[in-house]
């Protein structure tokens, strides 16, 4: 029987039958939209990833769009992210009328480096084509970006810092979740992430009081908050009282039910993610390139990403082996067609480049057994062995 990749049915049995009361509650209810489970699931979200606010929205994709609607992003601004991630990161930026600019990663995270973000955006600043307003910074595979040097880029450069913690929630640097440098920290809940729902839904992590109350407005139709009603009388719902132009962006309730059972356990499956991640490096750090993690910093694995030099000749035999693997990512997002226009850091994405004909990500979550994992292990070794 093949090896699950992600197997979320594990995860499911554990729960059990809290997770099912928890589903048929709001089901009986009638709540589906904005249920209290939405306030108590970003109250201990909020708690869990060290952030005065979270805001839930209906994904990962709008827990970026709506900070840049927030802070006024669009035509003619510039927002710094790398190319190397998914494409959803650099999506918004044409979404809300600005412009992406890629830059490079380093080579041992596969997260932005520092160095050439602040290349990039000086080379934007002497172009004079477009404002640099923003820096979005991906939590790659599960670990935290260098946010210290990051962070000192763009505050020297005065330009705003979103952490892009889609695959990266509950990651930490030095004990500190990435809110503590960013100005907003964003996830997504698609259901193969750590923290996953049974559907879409995202997150919006900040610490401003008003931003997040303009977030609050922006997630429903632009409805009008405390602050815009203070000094007037309106008897009527808010969200009939509209001041500004905004989206739907509200999770239903089911998944914050979902999430709320979920996020009972997730500190616990972050550790025993670390454990698988561990052993993959103990037993197939002498054969292929197995993930290096930041200096203070602990994965929550999202992915176990190696390198190695005859990809497709790897995956072909795992396959035979009853192994699943995954490419994350065949084509950087500056070499697909839609983006290939915009903006690089000066000198190219090179490290980018080279990675992508590298990695493959093995079978990673926090159920994987100690049986499945040797034989995950022993397919690596034996094709490295025939092979060379």
């Amino acid at each position: 029987m093949p090896i699950p990749f992600i197997d979320l049915q594990a995860q499911r049995q554990r729960l059990g039958q809290p997770l099912e009361d928890a589903i048929l509650k709001v089901v009986r209810s009638g709540a589906y939209i904005m249920g209290p489970e939405i306030a108590e699931f970003e109250t201990e979200l909020a708690a869990f990833g060290q952030a005065p606010h979270a805001l839930s929205c209906a994904s990962g994709t709008d827990a970026l769009i709506l900070p840049l609607m927030a802070f006024g992003i669009g035509p003619g601004d510039a927002v710094f992210c790398p190319s190397f991630t998914f494409a959803a990161t650099a999506e918004v930026m044409p979404l809300v009328g600005a412009t992406p600019v890629f830059v490079d990663i380093l080579p041992d995270t596969y997260n932005m480096d520092a160095a050439s973000l602040e290349a990039a955006i000086e080379a934007v600043k002497k172009d004079g084509v477009y404002s640099p307003k923003a820096v979005i910074a991906v939590d790659l595979f599960g670990q935290p970006a260098d946010y210290p040097a990051i962070a000192e880029v763009a505050r020297r450069h005065g330009l705003k810092l979103i952490a892009d913690s889609a695959q990266g929630f509950g990651c930490t640097l030095g004990g500190q979740h990435p809110i503590h440098w960013a100005d907003v920290a964003t996830t997504s809940f698609f259901p193969a992430k750590p923290l996953g729902c049974y559907g879409d839904g995202g997150a919006i992590l900040s610490k401003d009081d008003r931003f997040h109350e303009l977030l609050v407005s922006l997630r429903v139709h632009g409805q009008a908050v405390k602050s815009d009603i203070e000094g007037r009388t309106f008897e009527h719902d808010p969200k009939y009282l509209n001041v500004r132009v905004g989206t739907n962006s509200r999770m239903d309730t089911i998944q914050a039910a979902v999430l709320l059972q979920k996020l009972s356990i997730f500190a616990d499956e972050i550790e025993a993610r670390n454990r698988v991640a561990d052993r993959y490096a103990a037993e197939l750090g002498d054969v292929v390139t197995v993930p290096k993690v930041i200096d203070g910093g602990v994965s929550v694995w999202a992915q176990y990403t190696i390198e190695t030099e005859n990809r497709d000749g790897l995956a072909a035999h795992l396959r035979e082996q009853g192994v699943p693997t995954a490419v994350y990512y065949p084509i950087p997002i500056h070499r697909q067609a839609v983006y290939s226009g915009h903006p690089t850091a000066p000198g190219g994405l090179p490290v980018t480049d080279a990675k992508a004909g590298r990695v493959i990500s093995l079978p990673m979550h926090p159920y994987l057994s100690a049986d499945d994992q040797d034989q995950v292990i022993a397919a690596v070794r034996s094709f490295v062995k025939k092979n060379g």
